[in-house]
């Protein structure tokens, strides 16, 4: 397992910022492709702050990108007709004191605006808050979903016991399949238990916006994760969703970068 992947701003990209944490620490994002771009994924990593695997792959991509910005470069880069927005740590203060929750002790993964949100007691490993939407960072998400208004939803995990997958919401499970033609995790409808309040439900099943948790296998290093997901975050930022239509058989294959 990683257990020391920095917080700090990504090497090589210019990082604005999409709030600050509890403790004031600030949200930073990168954005890359044309503003005008009609393909657009936001990426999320770091919500849980003892989830390092995430964050290490948000922040890969990050430097891949800012170091190849032809990538993006129209005619001919492979992700031209693309836009991602990609937040690497969105609990930096969790990620300091190496826990799972905020410095208010808050799982921000409950505290999104769902129908599902419920109060639990703070003492609750899960606890979503006081009420939904309590804490800056979760605000600092929904900001950059209203902004970017993206076509799909990334947000990167870890779990244990070896049941890493391909997790989806609402309108992503060919998103889904496509990923795990790559990183080869099931597909898969459910993580196992209850989230109320969290991202998947309040993006993916009640704003139809599709929403895939990649869960990483905690076990395995930071570098491995990257290694095995790589062409299959690339394929996904590639994948262009429209509810009227499905995927054409070209869209299953990594972009060649």
């Amino acid at each position: 397992m990683c257990n020391a992947v920095a917080h700090q701003t990504p090497s090589g990209a210019n990082l604005q910022v999409a709030g600050t944490s509890v403790h004031g620490r600030p949200l930073g994002y990168a954005s890359f492709g044309d503003a005008a771009a009609s393909n657009t994924t936001l990426i999320l990593a770091g919500i849980h702050g003892d989830e390092t695997q995430g964050a290490f792959i948000a922040k890969a991509l990050i430097d891949l990108f800012a170091s190849q910005p032809e990538l993006f470069a129209a005619p001919g880069g492979p992700l031209a007709d693309a836009r991602v927005a990609i937040l690497p740590w969105v609990n930096p203060d969790g990620a300091v004191a190496k826990r799972r929750r905020n410095a208010h002790r808050v799982d921000l993964n409950r505290n999104f605006p769902a129908s599902n949100w419920a109060p639990t007691p703070r003492t609750d490993g899960y606890h979503g808050g006081y009420e939904p939407a309590s804490e800056p960072e979760t605000r600092a998400v929904l900001g950059l979903v209203e902004q970017f208004r993206p076509n799909k939803i990334i947000a990167i995990h870890s779990v244990s016991g070896g049941v890493e997958c391909n997790n989806f919401d609402g309108p992503a499970e060919e998103l889904a399949a496509l990923m795990s033609t790559h990183n080869h995790y099931p597909v898969e409808p459910h993580i196992g238990y209850a989230t109320p309040g969290s991202l998947g439900t309040w993006a993916g099943i009640e704003r139809q916006i599709p929403t895939l948790t990649l869960e990483l296998p905690d076990q395995r290093s930071a570098q491995h994760c990257w290694d095995a997901n790589r062409e299959a975050i690339l394929a996904a930022l590639a994948y262009r969703w429209r509810p009227d239509q499905r995927p054409s058989p070209g869209d299953s294959a990594a972009p060649e970068v």
